[in-house]
């Protein structure tokens, strides 16, 4: 029996601006050139290619069905050529074809800027919170990056952090491609606004969720994480799903002042969980989570993990924005012989499946 064929995201999800995008105005320019170049060279330009998408690094393929929606929308006649992909979410080792194209360049050439900047900047995203994730399970990762990068980038990059494992995010953009579940904590500065009072401007926040909708409080705001935890849960009782610790890097939180000397105290660290996990549980309220955050990565995640720290979830925001992730496209057949530039090559991979 064939294999069931898995979903692509339809093409019509990413609400992209077709005129913009078949006239060349986010080409590079020599790009949106290229199809008025070969039209006008006659029989000297071979027009019948097969160009080659490959990955740079290892990581996590994100942005491979935006990368659809661009040509499906930026090609004339998609009859015309062959695509054939990955699909979102595929583990990727450095040098793996992701897509191939197939038929005459000068009907995509103006696409190659666009579709490139999609894959490195979703594969970066996708690869940062998959690495997390890992290092994290079996326990939660939320996304919290939506104020870490430029508002119009939270659609594809949820979706690239939901197919990584994150399992809820922050804005409804954020969740709009797969149907995710919003979570938010209330911010510093709303309890600001409260005059910093952390409990009455999370239950005011309170009443303004859905029922369904979990209720995270942020505790840091007075420094003071261990108390402020138990107060929000005394006033929050069963509405309160969980307290979100995000102390600064800077700041050493006032439960840990008498247990100086035999780690580093800075921030979010092992012990002031432990000390907001006993405080809650003496309390009677064993059932609120506790969620790290604050420059969360995969490496920060281990240091909890092996230390055992009592952990329900992790944020990570910043962090899946780090260094780069890039892809090459080129051209390796012509006519169907080889011809490519110095260094590439066609190199097939049978888990590409044709996109219909």
């Amino acid at each position: 029996m064939t294999p069931r064929r898995r979903k692509r995201l339809d093409p019509q999800a990413f609400q992209l601006p077709t005129e913009q995008l078949a006239s060349g105005v986010y080409a590079d320019r020599f790009g949106a050139l290229a199809a008025a170049v070969m039209r006008s060279s006659g029989s000297r330009a071979k027009r019948n290619v097969l160009l080659q998408v490959t990955a740079k690094q290892d990581g996590w393929l994100a942005g491979i069905d935006e990368a659809m929606a661009i040509l499906r929308v930026g090609v004339t006649d998609w009859d015309a050529i062959t695509v054939n992909a990955l699909y979102e979410g595929d583990v990727l080792e450095a040098w793996d074809t992701v897509m191939t194209i197939e038929g005459d360049y000068a009907a995509f050439a103006h696409l190659e800027t666009l579709y490139l900047g999609v894959l490195g900047h979703r594969t970066r995203v996708g690869t940062n919170v998959r690495r997390v994730v890992e290092a994290a399970r079996p326990k939660s990762v939320f996304f919290l990056g939506s104020r870490d990068e430029h508002w119009l980038m939270q659609q594809g990059d949820g979706f690239a952090a939901m197919t990584a494992g994150a399992k809820q995010v922050s804005t409804q953009a954020q969740a709009s491609l797969w149907s995710g579940k919003v979570m938010g904590t209330v911010p510093h500065t709303l309890i600001a606004s409260f005059g910093g009072d952390t409990v009455a401007a999370t239950r005011q926040i309170a009443k303004h969720l859905d029922e369904d909708t979990p209720l995270l409080a942020l505790v840091d705001y007075d420094n003071t994480a261990v108390k402020t935890s138990v107060d929000v849960a005394r006033a929050l009782g069963d509405r309160l799903w969980g307290v979100r610790l995000d102390t600064s890097e800077h700041m050493v939180d006032a439960s840990l002042l008498d247990q100086l000397g035999t780690f580093r105290p800075t921030g979010v660290n092992p012990q002031l969980v432990w000390n907001v996990r006993n405080a809650l549980d003496n309390e009677g309220f064993g059932d609120v989570q506790i969620v790290v955050s604050g420059g969360i990565d995969a490496d920060r995640v281990r240091e909890f993990e092996e230390e055992g720290a009592p952990v329900d979830a992790y944020a990570v925001g910043a962090a899946a924005y780090r260094g780069t992730f890039d892809f090459s496209a080129d051209v390796v057949l012509v006519d169907g012989k080889p011809q490519a530039r110095a260094g590439r090559e066609l190199t097939e991979n049978d888990k590409l499946e044709r996109v219909k």
